[in-house]
């Protein structure tokens, strides 16, 4: 089957399906609307995908740009003839196939498009309904948006959750995984989330201060960058604390299963999440996690057992939780096999990723 995979831009999620569809007997080519827009994917498409030219995919696309990208995609769609459009997030790529009216489309909610997007305003809304009405199929990372797409009018039995999982082989306990950091005398945190007020990532900042003043043993490790970067680096260096903080920057695939074997606690304080991969990462990696108490985490994590989850937007609770779980550290080793554990029962990449084909499959026969 001939497949057009079309997404925002080129990140480790598209990588990661890219590389799947590679795999099968389907023909895939790649279609990218913007351009580091968000997390960019350093490892090149896979061999078998065919990227495709056109206007799209070389900068920030802006609402003055829709009818000549529309055209464009009109062209596209009639020059490769796909037998099947899998498009997301809804608002942007999913929505450019709605309006050209190309049939079977499988939407791909990316999360934030129906938990923050649609709820924006009216239009924003509009666009969120429109889209899902013209989807054969949309597929979704857990039960949170798929309750919010039957809000917004998508018949619930066309509907496809599943998690996107992780490589439970490449994220995996290492031996005792907190033993690095204790013969240190350390307490390490990690935060892999980008530098981005949706991610909540100044708030761990404020929220490791907060803890820091009155622990010496506890280090921050934050992966990554972002427009914030700048004002939370001088919040450390204000606080008098950066030489208690590792910003390594962004780290790819291979070197990131070393600092999850690294870490003593994975923190994340996000506002908008399905089922986050770096949650799933860690998880699998065999480390507890404190995470915001949202819909998505509140999915995967049962305070005391797995990790905590302390109220979302809250930096007090945050700091509070943090200096709870070094007290507890000797317990973080069963609560990181009991992590471990579940990230096997339900965030297996290999065996989720089939649902998507089942998906496919649905997609065509509702056409």
């Amino acid at each position: 089957m001939r497949i057009l995979y079309f997404s925002r831009d080129y990140t480790p999620h598209d990588h990661r399906f890219l590389s799947a569809l590679a795999e099968t007997e389907h023909q895939t080519s790649y279609l990218r609307l913007e351009q580091n827009v968000v997390a960019y994917e350093a490892s090149p498409l896979p061999e078998k995908i065919k990227p495709l030219a056109w206007r799209g995919g070389k900068s920030i696309v802006h609402w003055h740009d829709g009818p000549s990208l529309l055209r464009d995609i009109r062209r596209i769609l009639q020059a490769i003839r796909p037998e099947l459009v899998l498009a997301g997030p809804l608002q942007r790529s999913a929505l450019l196939i709605a309006l050209t009216g190309y049939k079977p489309l499988v939407s791909m909610s990316w999360g934030y498009d129906l938990i923050y997007d649609a709820q924006r305003n009216a239009l924003w809304s509009w666009m969120t309904r429109y889209t899902l009405s013209k989807s054969s199929v949309m597929i979704g990372d857990c039960t949170t948006i798929r309750n919010l797409a039957v809000e917004y009018g998508m018949p619930a039995e066309r509907i496809i959750t599943f998690p996107w999982g992780v490589d439970l082989e490449k994220y995996s306990p290492k031996g005792d995984s907190y033993q690095a950091s204790k013969n240190q005398g350390f307490f390490t945190l990690l935060s892999t989330r980008g530098w981005e007020p949706i991610y909540g990532t100044k708030m761990i900042a404020e929220a490791f201060i907060k803890a820091a003043t009155s622990r010496p043993d506890i280090r921050l490790v934050m992966l990554g960058n972002g427009s914030q970067q700048a004002e939370i680096k001088q919040l450390f260096q204000q606080a008098g604390v950066i030489n208690r903080v590792s910003t390594p920057g962004v780290v790819n695939q291979n070197g990131l299963p070393q600092y999850y074997h690294d870490a003593d606690l994975y923190v994340s304080a996000s506002h908008s999440d399905g089922s986050s991969i770096s949650l799933l990462e860690a998880m699998s990696s065999g480390i507890p996690v404190l995470v915001s108490d949202i819909a998505g985490n509140a999915e995967w994590v049962t305070s005391s057992e797995n990790g905590w989850l302390f109220p979302d937007g809250d930096v007090d609770a945050l700091a509070q939780k943090i200096l709870r779980a070094a007290d507890l550290r000797n317990d973080l080793a069963q609560m990181g096999v009991k992590a471990r554990k579940l990230a096997e029962a339900r965030a297996n990449w290999k065996k989720n990723f089939p649902k998507l084909l089942t998906a496919f499959e649905l997609a065509r026969q509702a056409n």
